[in-house]
């Protein structure tokens, strides 16, 4: 059987792939239109973040398995695949630390105006460190938009680091999952107006795209400070600019953009109120050894006949009459 990778991953879950006798293909480019063409004879793929279409997954007769390279599912046509009988996949335990860690960091950068200070120091202005302009995380209130395994992560750590109290909004988590954590579920409304940082951690649906607009944005403390670490289209780009260079909110960061790459002329590129990185922050040395294994398990589990560990569309399977128990 084989098995193609649409997006570069690391060695070791090729080379599980190849341990358990599957050709190994890789995809020209990630491109869906080229993808489409090479994807005739594979029985099982893994992708990354490139668009896995329903046009994609039409191409593919053979294909019984779509292994994601991460948890999101926006990039992966769930219900075409689900039609034809194909289980999709995912990695929930490979990233969670790095992007908690990530989280963190950013955190601490923008309490710390670690960019403006390093900034300052190269061209010979000392004195702003008398400016008094950075802030303590400890006692501060931290509200964090969606508490799964990176949000609780980041809730746990926060609290044992930092002496933070954690508010959390997340519709699909009980109150007594929260207790355990030691965080208090609110509205959305209440954590945008008690928090001093924002953390985003939600999955991108129909909704919860652009659930951060201007009307929550105008919400926020004029000394806080939101971080989008899932998806750029969660929140409204020109609404957290407006907000930024308006003095709303004290400042910002993001590992996500709407478009990705991001235009040369991102309006982002030009703001020094919010830091930047390139969507990586899963992808640590560590972490990027995690995804690809796991992928690669998923793949090998499906096309060795058994039920996947991380399987993530079994409703729909169901509802499309395909057999889905162990």
């Amino acid at each position: 059987m084989k098995v193609m990778i649409v997006q570069p991953i690391h060695e070791s879950g090729i080379e599980l792939l190849k341990k358990a006798g599957f050709e190994i293909v890789h995809a020209s480019d990630a491109n869906p239109e080229t993808v489409a063409k090479e994807i005739v004879d594979v029985d099982g793929v893994i992708v990354r973040t490139s668009p896995f279409t329903a046009k994609v997954i039409q191409s593919a007769p053979k294909l019984k398995v779509i292994a994601r390279h991460g948890v999101g599912l926006d990039n992966v046509d769930l219900e075409e695949a689900s039609k034809r009988g194909i289980w999709v996949v995912n990695t929930p335990n490979a990233n969670a630390i790095s992007v908690a860690e990530a989280t963190i960091a950013f955190i601490l950068a923008l309490a710390k105006r670690l960019k403006q200070m390093d900034y300052e120091t190269r061209n010979n202005n000392f004195k702003i460190r008398d400016l008094f302009s950075t802030i303590d995380l400890d006692s501060k209130t931290l509200g964090i938009i969606g508490l799964g395994r990176i949000g609780t992560l980041v809730a746990k750590k926060c609290q044992l680091a930092f002496s933070m109290r954690v508010l959390a909004f997340d519709p699909y988590v009980n109150k007594e999952k929260a207790n355990e954590i030691g965080v208090k579920l609110v509205s959305l409304e209440s954590l945008l107006k008690e928090s001093d940082f924002v953390t985003i951690h939600a999955p991108l649906t129909n909704e919860t795209r652009n659930l951060i607009g201007e009307t929550q944005l105008r919400l926020m403390k004029s000394t806080a400070f939101i971080i989008n670490m899932a998806r750029g289209p969660l929140w409204d780009e020109n609404a957290v600019l407006k907000a930024l260079n308006e003095g709303w909110i004290a400042g910002a960061a993001t590992d996500v953009f709407v478009e990705e790459p991001p235009r040369s002329d991102h309006p982002f590129f030009n703001c020094d109120k919010i830091l930047l990185t390139p969507h990586n922050s899963a992808l640590t040395k560590e972490c990027v050894v995690r995804m690809a294994q796991d992928a690669a398990q998923g793949v090998i589990e499906v096309l060795s006949g058994k039920i996947p560990t991380f399987p993530t569309n079994t409703d729909l399977l169901k509802k499309y009459g395909y057999e889905v128990t162990r």
